[in-house]
């Protein structure tokens, strides 16, 4: 629907966009950091901001609770983590689930590590932190948790009360509270699930407990029709095995719209273009070492892609993590 042809309410169109969120958040740094913004002009300053969130680049270092505020963010986190690190994909590294948590916090220092290790679970149906997984099975994985964290959440609940035996009606979606009682009951349902020959809970309650949900949670959730499809191929589904269907499908990573389809999953035309610019400044740079060559590479890389906001939080980080300033870099050699 256009928004032009004046179908959608103006109230409407500002809440699903979050239009009002992006605009506070633009002030509030702003007046945070007015002396290093308003020298390049307040103008500027809005343009540079909405166009990074347009761009996707606005999530680049910034706090857990802002890259899940809205759907565009998370969508965005999913997409800059794939971007960054899809040489590992190409490479055919194996990572562990707290290797692939570190990298995550150098996009966003106080990610936590639950999320990963609920990613992690998808692929290997077990104690995950371990487990050596490949980047395309895990950014699938992730990307479903990820993006769909609070609809998950409220899906593990039903799942654990339908294991033990409750009516579907006394069924609740979990308080923030009681995630965390769900997790280590999650774990502890894995090791049931191999002990039992047919496993899992009847998949027609499951689904009717499922559109159910979809009918009252407020937050994102996979297509019904994509999760009635699932459910209807067995008489009988686990709770990790569904998680991995609806992570392997198509449809899925189409809706939150933030990677390509799996068959261009390591492709990236525009980053293999950055890179070679930066092996080429490696090669020709004279009088230097290439690791100090590529770092210094990679932060232009970074001061093009995120907006100043960003550049003040890596810069932060670069002086807390060692005592250096790029000034400093740049006086030594």
């Amino acid at each position: 629907m256009n928004r032009l042809t004046g179908a959608v309410p103006a109230e409407q169109y500002l809440a699903d966009t979050n239009v009002l969120f992006y605009l506070s958040d633009a002030v509030t740094q702003l007046l945070e950091h007015k002396v290093e913004y308003t020298q390049f002009g307040v103008i500027r300053f809005f343009a540079e901001y909405f166009s990074s969130v347009k761009n996707s680049n606005h999530v680049l270092f910034r706090e857990f609770s802002y890259i899940t505020a809205t759907p565009h963010n998370r969508a965005s986190f999913v997409r800059v983590f794939w971007r960054c690190y899809r040489q590992i994909g190409k490479s055919g590294e194996l990572l562990s689930a707290l290797e692939y948590r570190s990298l995550l916090q150098l996009l966003c220092p106080d990610f936590p590590v639950e999320v990963v290790q609920n990613a992690a679970r998808i692929v290997v149906m077990g104690d995950a932190l371990d487990c050596l997984m490949s980047f395309s099975d895990f950014l699938c994985a992730f990307q479903l948790q990820f993006f769909y964290q609070e609809f998950l959440d409220a899906l593990l609940q039903i799942y654990q009360d339908l294991l033990a035996g409750k009516s579907p009606n006394t069924v609740i979606v979990p308080t923030s509270a009681s995630v965390e009682q769900l997790l280590s009951a999650a774990a502890d349902d894995t090791e049931r699930e191999k002990q039992q020959t047919d496993g899992g809970v009847d998949a027609c309650t499951l689904a009717q407990c499922v559109d159910a949900l979809c009918d009252r949670i407020k937050h994102s959730h996979p297509s019904r029709s994509c999760m009635r499809e699932i459910l209807q191929q067995s008489p009988r589904i686990c709770y990790h095995s569904f998680l991995m269907s609806l992570a392997k499908d198509e449809s899925i990573n189409q809706s939150i719209g933030a990677l390509p389809c799996k068959a261009e999953l390591l492709i990236d035309p525009e980053m293999d273009q950055e890179l070679d610019k930066l092996i080429a400044q490696i090669s020709v740079s004279p009088g230097s070492n290439s690791s100090g060559s590529a770092v210094g590479a990679l932060k232009e890389v970074q001061r093009k892609a995120s907006p100043r906001r960003n550049i003040h939080h890596r810069r932060k980080m670069e002086v807390e993590s060692d005592g250096s300033t790029e000034e400093t870099d740049s006086s030594e050699n």
